[in-house]
């Protein structure tokens, strides 16, 4: 069996919540993800889809009419985004601290040495990572 032979068009991250709309608000007013749609089915789940336009990779986030509880697991389960500009790093985590969310510090301090860690509303954490100098 050869390790090359996988290939995908694109990547989803799916995650439920019960703070469904202040996530949202999060990643797509606080973060700056587009929304690319949303969605309700019959079997209760209702959700958004966030990315980059054109990108081939996604978040979503759902809730069930029955709730979804999900609390993060560690400080250190991240969601990194690699930007090379350190003015935007600085002008999204502005953004997000004016919000209610502050930068944390990270469990693991390679990422506090270039990037800006910081909580969404159910405690899983983002990185803004500087890629200057990478």
């Amino acid at each position: 069996m050869e390790f090359n032979d996988f290939s995908a068009a694109q990547i989803r991250i799916a995650r439920p919540t019960d703070k469904f709309d202040e996530v949202i608000d999060f990643y797509e007013q606080g973060l700056g993800l587009e929304r690319l749609t949303d969605f309700a089915n019959p079997d209760g789940y209702t959700g958004v889809i966030l990315g980059l336009p054109n990108a081939g990779y996604h978040l979503e986030f759902t809730k069930h009419a029955d709730g979804s509880p999900c609390p993060a697991p560690t400080e250190d389960n991240l969601l990194v985004f690699y930007i090379p500009e350190k003015s935007k790093i600085d002008h999204v985590a502005n953004r997000l601290h004016s919000m209610g969310y502050p930068g944390v510090l990270p469990e693991n301090d390679y990422w506090k040495e270039k990037g800006v860690t910081i909580e969404d509303p159910d405690g899983w954490r983002i990185v803004l990572m500087n890629t200057k100098g990478i």
